[in-house]
């Protein structure tokens, strides 16, 4: 049966790629439709769902009293227009950033939304850097680097020791308890500044290749590049995703949404994708991490979304709860027409994990399957490069490239480099042309680093699947290349459910083992329940054949999880392995000590 999203014919685009080839064995990928206008900037998003539908629900958010806080699209308009003049009557300079700190919430939404609205560019910077460390040298050496014109957290008990540390002289904000901080401003104060034409005026300056944000990447060695997005780049971007998902037209999202903002999954993709829509956004403070998930797997039953964004690990932590629980798994399901994943592959038995409950939970006549799908693409591609609008059985194809993007293909180290241009490819680095330079081939091409490969070589219309980093692979002692990719999903399969990720060690050395991050699933298992399943999966793994670069010998479940503050998780939301391998040194040495260590499994 053909797959039908909310049940109407037409949902989804049927992928029509052309491929160019080139010389020296390279190609370039391109859709046969072409990029249809979109709009001029960001708030004219706003504006239109603010005037057409002023009062469909556009955020919420639960309180201190566990409520929901809902505001319409009229709500949302107003609340921007005023938080906009404040900024005005700060002079916040259209080149100094409106730097906000804090995790997602609807004062965060509000006050970038009313910086790009103006023409002022907003920069959410990874909470962790103010939050989850008592050394403050990073957010200090980020914030000198950005010059922000005002900088706003959402409270100065959790956020004010980093801002004190920083020491700057711009205008400070905070939502709550602003008076208990020398010379802060409460968040309501702005918010209750009365809106004046000078709002409209600059509104109508507001040109497509103006700023609207700065992202940073993961920086894993040093301060993050700063990657500039322009309005143009946001709006073509939905509107790229709108031609192949034409559902998105007549149905708008309701979502419900835990990913940052700091990052352009969550902040460009996600709520980009809503607001230019007419959608709504819950916000979701659980998250997948232990105390926090049960947050979450609550909001999802009240709010019942019709579209859910997630990481890997995120669903990995949702299972439990929906295999052990019907009710729970109905409600999440009840209005459930699609399942994306993004930042890394969803493991093959986390995807049939899933669709078993949906059979279970989804009966009768009417019943439809869960729409699998996934994307590609960075934080200087705003972010969506290539997408997937039909059904795929199993994770590893990223779909074909949208409308307006050329995705080249060049053979490098054995593997085809992807690289990208485009209406939604970044123009450059902020303040740093020598980066910006290195970041392009001599054709214009963004250099992504990431490899790629034709699902089916005789039809490109199949799609791209992903193949790792061109970086990340390696040759053995004995000169063989090892595929960290291809291997990366093998292993993490062999050893469902003990793994939620693993990284591939073996650098110039006779053979490959596997740093293994626990699953949820793993702390109901003993030591032996444990080093059992490593020795199964890492047999099963060698009889599965490949040779040496595909059968690791060695194996062992790191205690601690993926630090992304010490850059083990990238911008993109994986694993970092080369950072992790740097990190975790010792743990590679024990990994192959002549004389076994305690919790390394070996065949």
């Amino acid at each position: 049966m053909k797959l039908q999203l909310f049940g109407e014919p037409g949902s989804l685009a049927t992928p029509r790629v052309q491929r160019e080839d080139l010389a020296g064995g390279g190609f370039i990928l391109r859709s046969a439709e072409s990029l249809q206008p979109h709009m001029r900037c960001v708030g004219d998003w706003l504006e239109h769902w603010a005037a057409t539908t002023p009062d469909s629900l556009f955020l919420a958010e639960r309180d201190a009293l566990g409520l929901w806080r809902r505001l319409s699209y009229q709500q949302v308009r107003e609340q921007v227009g005023r938080v906009a003049q404040a900024l005005l009557e700060l002079r916040v300079k259209v080149d100094d950033p409106v730097v906000i700190l804090s995790d997602n919430a609807v004062d965060h939404a509000l006050l970038s939304l009313a910086a790009m609205h103006i023409g002022r560019t907003s920069c959410t910077v990874s909470s962790a850097y103010s939050r989850l460390t008592k050394d403050h040298s990073k957010i200090r050496s980020i914030l000198d680097a950005l010059k922000p014109g005002l900088v706003y957290a959402s409270d100065p008990a959790v956020y004010g020791a980093a801002v004190k540390a920083w020491g700057g002289r711009a205008p400070v904000v905070f939502s709550k308890d602003a008076q208990g901080f020398t010379g802060a401003t409460s968040f309501a104060e702005l918010a209750a500044t009365t809106e004046t034409p000078a709002v409209a005026e600059a509104f109508r300056a507001v040109r497509p290749e103006t700023h609207a944000k700065y992202l940073l990447t993961s920086g894993s060695t040093g301060t993050p590049k700063v990657v500039i997005n322009t309005h143009r780049m946001l709006t073509a971007n939905q509107q790229q995703m709108a031609q192949v998902w034409p559902f998105l037209n007549r149905h708008p999202l309701q979502l419900l949404e835990w990913l940052p903002w700091s990052h352009t999954f969550g902040g460009n993709h996600n709520f980009n994708m809503a607001l230019a829509h007419g959608g709504s956004i819950h916000v979701d403070e659980g998250r997948p991490a232990p105390g926090l998930i049960e947050k979450t797997v609550k909001n999802l039953r009240e709010v019942k979304p019709n579209f859910y964004f997630n990481v890997p690990r995120g669903f990995d932590m949702l299972l439990p709860y929906l295999e052990g629980d019907e009710a729970t798994a109905r409600d999440v399901f009840e209005r459930l027409e699609g399942v994306f994943y993004a930042g890394a592959a969803l493991p093959q038995s986390v995807w049939e994990r899933l669709e078993g409950v949906a059979r279970r939970v989804r009966k009768g006549p009417d019943a439809r399957r869960v729409w699998f799908t996934s994307s590609w693409g960075a934080t200087e591609t705003s972010p969506a490069v290539t997408s997937v609008c039909w059904e795929i059985e199993r994770a590893g194809c990223i779909g074909a490239p949208l409308p307006g993007i050329e995705l080249k293909l060049v053979p490098n180290a054995g593997k085809l480099e992807m690289r990208v241009k485009g209406p939604s490819v970044f123009p450059g680095y902020r303040h740093a042309p020598e980066l910006t330079a290195k970041a392009f081939d001599e054709d214009g091409f963004y250099l992504i680093g990431d490899a790629g490969k034709l699902v089916d070589e005789s039809n490109p219309s199949a799609g791209v699947s992903f193949d790792g980093r061109v970086a990340e692979d390696f040759k053995l002692m004995s000169g063989t290349w090892v595929s960290v990719g291809t291997l990366r999903l093998r292993a993490i399969s062999a050893l469902s459910p003990l793994a939620a990720d693993v990284v591939v060690t073996g650098h110039d050395r006779e053979e490959v083992g596997l740093l293994i991050f626990a699953s949820p699933q793993a702390k109901e298992m003993t030591a032996d329940q444990i080093g059992q399943r490593i020795r199964d999966g890492l047999l099963a793994m060698r009889a599965d054949g490949g040779g040496s670069s595909q059968s690791p010998t060695r194996a062992m479940l790191l205690a601690e999880p993926p630090n992304a503050d010490a850059g083990e998780i990238t911008d993109k939301g994986y694993l970092n392995q080369r950072a992790v391998l740097t990190r975790r040194a010792g743990d590679v040495l024990a990994l192959y000590a002549p004389v076994a260590q305690n919790g390394v499994v070996r065949i």
